[in-house]
């Protein structure tokens, strides 16, 4: 691997390789990845799956309140007056935080709780009101749900005025939807609309959980965008019991979010945009510099993978030729690279048909660790087996890698 990777890079340059790897690894395991790619080798082509499932909720949080970062903890759920869930199931998909909304219920018999799904949901059992809405109409939701809001005196004009900018346009948007109009797009009753918005406005703290309903969609960061307009418009932020809470898709989405687990993000939330962020880690690394230009993301990877722009790729702990959308170009990507690479426990998966190289890597209850969920509460993680067989940590293998591979590029 380290010859073949060599030649390439000498060949071709850094931006011919690409590593694609997972939100199943753990945090240390994506450092490292990181490193090789963006300090050793110096291409920011390094995406993970991840990309799929929370990049609309990291772009939604930055464009709105500037920084990458939940505002909320689980602790805010058994605090909460009234809870909106919207693009998610966690009664299926998050069972440990549907506890803490059980719980929140069992405490509090005033609490409501609206949920916004398409269908009749596991989640949607519980709800005080559920919001049929037609998919894809999240967006005339908010507004029509912040429509009232302002027309019922239901915002805080003291809170806008010391901490947001831009709220005369995005009033002059909602303006737009009202009850009746938003109602007919959403497909659901205009009086079950006006209620969810006195509820969210006038139950005490309101706490939005919301999740791949939101994100996995071509307009995936504007839903995330209108839902986090509504918290600020009323005020429903940095308190207890408030704000909008995105529920990672993934074990470990948001530990690799903070080492830099995407093509255009760096380490410890450095904005890799940023000279004096990208000499602060070029420094750290002691590497003469970290790239400028942004990696290519998952689905321009293989993209590039496919037209030869980028001859090798290097995956791990994630299965693209089952997962990515559009799987007849993704495997016609695959069979098109130059040089594969499978990093993974099992030798069996769709991916493992087109790999030149496999190798073994150990599953999460044989390594030993951290992750960071939802809340950025971080969990250490120790193995409940050993290894079998040559199977290795994934951050061994990366680190054996790129010494060798540094040797041959002569760092």
């Amino acid at each position: 691997a380290a010859e073949r990777f060599a030649a390439t890079i000498r060949a071709h340059g850094p931006d011919s390789v690409a590593f694609y790897i997972s939100g199943q690894l753990l945090t240390e395991d994506y450092y490292v990845f990181n490193k090789l790619a963006k300090g050793l080798i110096g291409t920011n082509n390094v995406d993970t799956n991840s990309r799929l499932c929370m990049s609309s909720a990291v772009a939604g949080y930055k464009q709105t309140l500037g920084a990458d970062a939940p505002p909320c903890s689980y602790e805010d759920i058994v605090q909460a007056g009234v809870i909106f869930i919207t693009g998610a199931n966690p009664a299926v998909a998050h069972p440990i935080i549907f506890r803490y909304i059980e719980d929140a219920r069992a405490a509090n018999p005033h609490l409501k709780i609206i949920v916004a799904d398409p269908r009749r949901s596991e989640t949607a059992e519980i709800a005080d009101l559920h919001l049929a809405l037609q998919p894809g109409t999240d967006i005339a939701l908010f507004n029509g749900m912040l429509h009232v809001l302002i027309a019922e005196g239901l915002v805080d004009h003291d809170y806008i005025a010391a901490h947001t900018t831009g709220y005369p346009a995005l009033a002059a948007i909602a303006e737009k939807y009202p009850p009746a109009v938003a109602a007919e797009i959403c497909g659901i009753a205009a009086p079950d609309l006006v209620k969810a918005a006195r509820w969210f406005g006038s139950n005490g703290a309101a706490l939005s959980l919301y999740c791949q309903g939101l994100n996995q969609s071509a307009h995936g960061t504007h839903n995330n965008a209108a839902l986090i307009h509504m918290h600020l418009a009323t005020g429903q932020i940095g308190k207890p019991g408030a704000g909008p809470f995105s529920l990672t898709g993934q074990p470990n989405a948001m530990g690799g979010r903070e080492v830099g687990g995407l093509a255009n993000l760096l380490s410890a939330h450095r904005d890799l945009g940023n000279p004096a962020h990208r000499a602060e880690m070029a420094k750290l690394w002691g590497v003469p510099f970290v790239p400028a230009k942004p990696g290519k993301s998952a689905v321009d990877l293989f993209r590039s993978l496919k037209s030869g722009e980028i001859k090798a790729v290097w995956i791990a702990c994630t299965n693209p030729a089952q997962s990515l959308p559009n799987q007849a170009a993704v495997r016609e990507a695959l069979q098109a690279a130059e040089y594969v690479v499978l990093q993974e426990a099992y030798g069996n998966t769709d991916t493992a048909d087109y790999a030149d190289l496999l190798l073994p890597a150990t599953t999460w209850g044989e390594k030993h660790g951290t992750v960071t969920n939802s809340e950025r509460c971080i969990t250490r993680v120790l193995p409940a087996v050993e290894a079998p067989g040559e199977a290795r940590h994934d951050w061994q293998i990366v680190v054996d890698f790129a010494r060798r591979l540094g040797r041959k590029l002569e760092h």
